[in-house]
């Protein structure tokens, strides 16, 4: 049936209509979604999702009129009349943009929104309609009325007979499956299986609190989700910073499905009223963007982590109706949280979480103040001890206090919560930097058995791994943190695939992803020193200072970035490598800084094997002093850096000090 042009009159009815409170207008219905003209809302999947009021009168009379053409003129007539003074052209081609994102629909390959060059637009989706009695009515396009059909006299009898012969087996087909008498329809039908689940991706929740400034506490609910969903034993569930990148994005589930690789996607929305907190959650299968599960939960604030684990409880068990996870997931109680404390752990999350976009210490250092006070207000409050923790072992610069606060809290983290994944990377950390080898790769495994989506666990063994020398096994960590953290635009930090391909001499690869890093985060300070490590292997010297010079700026020496510009025009690679390792011996004896091993790295590359392993010596003292081995082990077998010391009988002495093998 072609599409017929709309006149006024019938378009002016067909808005009154839909604008009246009638009964009969009801709720129609198309795809996952559903629009409420009395109430003037919009729901997916049950959900209320936000669209504002232009948009929601074209999709209105598009609706109305399924499969014919709406001029836009005529939208122009009923949503911008003529005594409006706006931009109707860029008024209406913003309202259908807006349209389209919330839809997840495409200009070019339309499920819904049809647009016809120069005439209009036309909505193209099967339609349900239900009306106040709740009948359903199908329209489709180019639906066919019925026809009585004449059967000619000169096809004779035997024709007739086909005919009825045809029908009548049609009648018992419709009556048998329509009944499924005695199961037969079930064994006839070959039955679609339903969608299996094996990843899962949490995109991030929708703050509706109405106040930007709340955008805090929905993505700490976002991470909550994620870490809760990731004890699901079977699941792979992908990490917070490949998702948080679709924070805001017009991109179709599917899409995002096939970026992440996975099966399943949860989103959904928080409201905060108070101390109130409603969350409502979908499970969704993201290649066929069919929705499998929706609810809403609501809980006085204090028991907000409760309420996590429900919704937890509630998808694992979709997950497993699914037909993957044979096991029943066991989540540790949840007690209630001081409303003060929870505040404050969760800002100090957000600053933990900008620790990628440069500043790092500067934002470590909030995140701990923050983190610190939540502990103040609950002593017990176990996610802040981790969050502390993390945030100073992140620091640049850690003083003794911060190393001995460090401690302190990875101490209580196994106290409050010794069966935990986290607690177990957290002890495993420790036992790496006290050189405890055998300990550290059992506590590894036993954080990866307790929790197999936990990156940190992986990456911290991969790291491990590369230390005893057992690359092969290392990487196949590093893979799997990776895969957790895909993140295809670009990669969050200079962690995971480029730290772990540098000591393996993938020196372009390494490159590629750095730079790639370094698009969408420029004030990454490790990926710039990481990158100058790189072009230097390669003998591209003008690159590798200019990459220092680069590093120095963004903590906070610009001067430093100069000097070794003067240097390198004066004396070449060496002369500027020789200021770089003058600066850091001074920032170390002004305490500005405190990189021994790296010092040591600098010297080695200079062939200086005295002060190299003068900075060695130091480095082991600092473990000595503070049992914080890392910054000594970071490379000592497997680093291209200390190549030039691997024959020195002095190096075998300090291997056998730090307990790993020749």
């Amino acid at each position: 049936m072609p599409a017929r042009m709309l006149d006024s009159g019938a378009l002016t009815q067909s808005v009154h209509l839909v604008h009246e409170s009638d009964p009969e207008s009801g709720v129609i219905s198309f795809g996952a979604f559903q629009v409420d003209a009395r109430a003037g809302e919009v729901r997916k999947h049950g959900l209320r999702i936000k669209l504002q009021d232009q948009p929601f009168r074209v999709l209105q009379i598009l609706l109305e009129h399924p499969g014919e053409v709406v001029t836009r003129a005529e939208l122009q007539r009923q949503i911008w009349p003529s005594d409006t003074f706006v931009d109707f052209d860029r008024g209406l081609n913003n309202a259908i943009k807006r349209l389209r994102e919330t839809l997840g629909d495409s200009a070019e390959a339309p499920r819904y929104v049809e647009t016809l060059a120069k005439r209009g637009y036309r909505f193209i989706g099967t339609v349900e309609r239900r009306d106040g009695n709740s009948k359903a009515a199908q329209q489709t396009l180019n639906t066919v009325e019925p026809q009585t059909v004449a059967v000619p006299a000169r096809f004779g009898l035997r024709f007739r007979v086909a005919i009825f012969a045809a029908l009548g087996l049609a009648l018992v087909g419709a009556l048998l499956f329509g009944l499924d008498l005695g199961g037969w329809r079930s064994r006839l039908l070959l039955r679609l299986p339903p969608p299996v689940i094996q990843s899962l991706a949490v995109l991030p929740l929708q703050n509706l609190s109405g106040d930007p400034s709340q955008e805090y506490f929905a993505d700490g609910m976002t991470d909550a989700l994620i870490t809760d969903l990731a004890q699901i034993g079977s699941l792979k569930v992908i990490s917070r910073t490949s998702t948080m990148r679709y924070k805001k994005t017009d991109k179709a589930l599917p899409e995002i499905a096939r970026e992440l690789n996975v099966d399943g996607i949860v989103e959904g929305a928080v409201q905060r009223s108070g101390e109130r907190v409603r969350i409502t959650a979908q499970l969704i299968h993201g290649p066929s963007d069919k929705h499998l599960w929706a609810n809403s939960y609501e809980r006085d604030l204090r028991d907000v982590f409760g309420l996590e684990r429900d919704i937890t409880q509630d998808i694992a068990r979709q997950v497993r109706a699914h037909l993957t996870i044979p096991q029943n997931v066991q989540l540790s109680q949840q007690r209630p949280v001081n409303v003060q404390a929870l505040e404050l752990y969760l800002q100090g999350k957000h600053h933990l979480d900008r620790v990628g976009q440069g500043f790092a210490d500067e934002e470590n250092k909030k995140a701990a103040q923050y983190f610190q006070q939540a502990i103040d207000d609950d002593p017990n409050f176990v996610q802040a001890y981790i969050g502390l923790a993390d945030a100073h072992h992140a620091l640049m610069l850690p003083s003794s206090e911060d190393l001995a606060i460090l401690k302190k809290a990875r101490l209580k983290v196994v106290q409050l919560d010794p069966n935990s994944s986290n607690a177990a990377v957290l002890m495993a950390s420790a036992k790496r930097d006290n050189w405890d080898w055998a300990g550290a790769e059992e506590e590894f495994r036993r954080a990866i058995a307790l929790n197999p989506s936990n990156v940190d666990a992986h990456y911290g063994f991969g790291r491990l791994l590369d230390d005893l020398g057992r690359l092969d096994e290392g990487w196949k960590e590093h893979q799997i943190a990776q895969q957790l953290n895909p993140n295809p635009d670009r990669l969050p930090s200079a962690s995971y695939l480029p730290e772990a391909l540098f000591p393996r001499g993938e020196y372009d690869q390494t490159i590629k992803l750095l730079l790639l890093i370094l698009e969408g985060n420029p004030n990454d300070g490790q990926s710039h020193l990481l990158l100058s490590n790189c072009y230097e292997q390669k003998g591209m010297y003008k690159e590798a200072i200019e990459e220092l010079g680069r590093t120095s700026t963004l903590y906070g020496h610009p001067e430093i970035e100069k000097r070794l510009h003067s240097a390198y025009i004066a004396t070449g690679y060496r002369g500027a490598l020789a200021q770089w390792a003058q600066e850091i011996e001074h920032l170390q004896a002004t305490k500005q800084a405190f990189f021994p091993a790296y010092l040591a790295s600098v010297y080695a590359k200079l062939g200086d094997k005295n002060r190299t392993f003068h900075w060695l010596e130091e480095s082991y003292k600092l473990h000595d002093s503070s049992g914080l081995g890392s910054d000594l082990i970071n490379g000592l077998k497997t680093g291209p850096e200390l190549e030039s010391i691997r024959n020195d009988p002095r190096y075998f002495d300090l291997l056998r000090r730090v307990g790993l093998p020749p």
